[in-house]
């Protein structure tokens, strides 16, 4: 009951440490973010009436559809679609082959006339008699076959004086006829004859009739038969009209209200249809605008959840400190403030956003916690800054200005490389300023739009000034950082491993033998670590300081001890112990007063652990068997980094090997699997993050190292004096 009751308080315990080291720092980040982003969302209402006129103007806040006038252009539409007609194409051929056939007719007879009269015997007959019967014989007896041989609605329907007066027409001028009233016909009944329109379509086939070079007879004929002729073959057709005006309904493009589209102007009288359209909008109803805000928080709680994801990672590998919760919340709104600010001069045309600095963010972020949370809150400042400016218009999003602060960003993380002074950041920015001009061009080159010159040249300008002023504000910021809140970087640890630091000026001078030992140590430390994936550059600085508590007594221990009598000859094994057991601790408060990282003064106080003072209690042990081990141990911590943990070793790897005549590759070997083994056994490393083969990798690290530093040297010949 007891142990349950103990792992409930435990767990208590560590949500309390989790609510205040992740919950809270996000939950008011994820205030501020909605109080800076709100009115890029919110919609705006207003109290209007019909009639009035509009006190401002008026913007649509979204993009709808007018479904209603919509469907009135629909109707319109629909409503200008003319009835369909079907042709009659067999009409149209029945009433011009009625034509043909009348006037073949009328040719087949006069052909058989001539025939006859090549027949005829007595070609001595009176020319007058013959005449007079032959017309009148003729004109009957044609009438009459016509009758026969002519189809029956021809002779219903043409009277029989037409066929006279073509019977009496020369041959070539009924043939010209003919051509003109077949022409005339089939074009007028090929555009269609309607019931509505047969007059119309009949005047135009007589109209054609009169102005032809034709005699006053002829042209009377010919009118006669356009009225037999000319019929209605243009029927209405049901199903193609149906079928048009649906095609002509589906064709209507939806009336839509672009977000961002004036509705009403300043002074404009405010009609039913304006009335409706801000209605439409949402710019009438105030419960409306609660949806846009819930989005809003949604995205906002998806975004600080990512981050405080990242930061509970950190927390796992015990690396999240205060310094930099407060570090991750202040350059996020340093991020966005600059965005927001920005985004008050900018619009449409002038694109200002390409200069906010966006990129500080992501190059603090890389030097003072890491890669992998620097990427990430590039991409959500990213979808953060496409909010930002997207105009005020509810709904949308600036995805271009997203576009660029991703790339812009992640071009800062790339070219943040092998950083070793303050130049490096400069370079990024070098950098930066390629790829942000990279990607306006790309802008450009894909838009629709037209654009000059002057608006490439200004546009990369501000791209490039983006990239500036990211790596100035960076090289001004770090230093705020790094000192208020105790961050250490990797331009800071640069800057601390430099030899005319002040404290390691005190040990080159005071306790050369150590400098020189912490020299040795910081080259094994650092190919150890980075080995195994730890910081290198931080077990290297952590190596130069770690025995600077040796300034205040350093004749006491050996390696400061040239040419004079060894002061613990004179003195007990315990004041002894004791000297030599203070200097981690002397040498953190050394490092305290100077300010220096607190992971320095970490290593300076974990590299001994709480391991035992073998020489001299073995040595008191000789003359005292009642000595307690606890006296001529260190009083810890333990070491609790990888870093802490491989100093320790190499420290005590470095003095040993240092210490032999001959240092074979055998011996070297197995001095450092010696002090490992007895760091392991001894539970100096049981509070370290190293895993056994970690210090398998170390242990063959630190061995190569020392072999290529301590290897065989030719026995120069001495000269013999003369």
């Amino acid at each position: 009951m007891f142990k349950k009751i103990v792992s409930y308080l435990k767990l208590q315990m560590k949500i309390d440490v989790k609510f205040i080291t992740i919950i809270l720092p996000m939950f008011l980040l994820g205030v501020f973010l909605v109080s800076i982003t709100l009115n890029n969302i919110y919609t705006e209402t207003y109290d209007i009436e019909r009639f009035n006129r509009a006190k401002e103007t008026i913007r649509s806040p979204i993009t709808v559809e007018n479904k209603q006038e919509t469907k009135r252009k629909t109707r319109e539409t629909v409503q200008s679609i003319e009835d369909r007609y079907d042709i009659s194409g067999e009409t149209t051929q029945e009433r011009i082959e009625y034509i043909e056939e009348i006037f073949d007719a009328i040719e087949k007879l006069e052909k058989e006339k001539i025939d006859k009269k090549d027949d005829e015997k007595d070609e001595k007959a009176d020319k007058s008699t013959e005449d007079k019967d032959t017309v009148h014989y003729t004109n009957q007896e044609k009438v009459q076959q016509l009758g026969q041989i002519l189809s029956t609605e021809i002779n219903e329907e043409v009277n029989a004086n037409d066929f006279i007066q073509l019977i009496q027409l020369e041959p070539d001028k009924r043939k010209e006829g003919e051509k003109l009233l077949i022409a005339s016909l089939r074009d007028v009944l090929n555009k269609g004859v309607r019931t509505e329109n047969l007059q119309s379509a009949l005047a135009e086939v007589k109209q054609e009739i009169k102005y032809a070079e034709l005699d006053a007879d002829l042209q009377e004929v010919l009118k006669s038969l356009a009225d037999f002729a000319v019929v209605e073959n243009s029927f209405f057709d049901p199903e193609s009209t149906t079928s048009a005006r649906k095609d002509a309904a589906s064709g209507v493009e939806p009336v839509i209200i672009r977000a961002g589209e004036i509705i009403v102007r300043e002074g404009q009288t405010i009609t039913n249809e304006i009335y409706e359209e801000l209605k439409l909008a949402g710019l009438l109803n105030k419960e409306r605008n609660l949806y846009p805000v819930l989005g809003l928080i949604l995205l906002i709680t998806l975004i600080v959840s990512f981050i405080g994801y990242e930061m509970n990672q950190i927390a796992q590998k015990g690396k999240l400190d205060k310094g930099k919760i407060i570090s991750i919340i202040t350059i996020s709104v340093i991020v966005i403030t600059l965005m927001k600010v920005v985004s008050l001069f900018t619009d449409q045309t002038n694109h200002l956003y390409y200069i906010v600095p966006v990129a500080t963010g992501s190059l603090l972020v890389k030097q003072l916690i890491g890669e992998r949370l620097s990427i990430v809150l590039a991409t959500l400042y990213a979808i953060i800054g496409s909010v930002i400016f997207n105009g005020e218009i509810p709904g949308s999003l600036n995805v271009e200005a997203g576009v660029y602060f991703f790339f812009s960003q992640t071009a800062a993380i790339v070219f943040l490389r092998n950083v070793k002074d303050r130049l490096a950041i400069v370079r990024a920015g070098v950098g930066m300023g390629i790829v942000n001009f990279i990607t306006v061009l790309l802008f450009i080159l894909i838009s629709f739009e037209k654009y000059t010159l002057i608006d490439l040249l200004t546009q990369s300008s501000f791209a490039i000034v983006s990239a500036l002023l990211s790596a100035v504000l960076t090289i001004g910021l770090l230093p705020f950082f790094e000192t208020s809140l105790g961050i250490l970087s990797d331009i800071k640890l640069l800057q601390l491993s430099s030899p005319n630091q002040r404290l390691l000026q005190k040990l080159l001078v005071e306790a050369p033998g150590t400098y020189h030992h912490s020299i040795m140590v910081a080259n094994l430390s650092e190919t150890a670590c980075e080995a195994i994936g730890a910081n290198g550059l931080l077990a290297r600085v952590g190596s130069y300081y770690h025995d600077i508590g040796k300034t205040l007594r350093p004749h006491y221990f050996i390696e400061n001890q040239v040419s004079i009598k060894n002061p613990h000859d004179m003195i007990e094994p315990i004041q002894s112990a004791e000297i030599i057991i203070k200097h981690p601790y002397e040498g953190a408060d050394l490092l305290r007063k100077e300010r220096l990282p607190k992971e320095i003064i970490d290593i300076a106080e974990q590299h001994h652990g709480t391991t035992l003072l073998k020489y001299f209690y073995y040595k008191d042990k000789e003359t005292n068997k009642d000595v307690q081990e606890a006296d001529y141990r260190y009083p810890g911590p333990k070491p609790q980094t990888k870093e802490a943990a491989i100093i320790c070793i190499c420290d005590s790897v470095e003095a040993a090997v240092r210490s032999l005549k001959e240092p074979t590759r055998e011996k070297i070997d197995e001095i450092v699997s010696s002090i490992i083994n007895d760091r392991l056994m001894d539970g100096q490393l049981d509070q370290t993050p190293l895993t056994i083969g970690e210090l398998n990798t170390v242990h063959s690290t630190i061995c190569d190292t020392l072999k290529g530093i301590f290897h065989s040297r030719i026995q120069y010949p001495m000269k013999e004096a003369t």
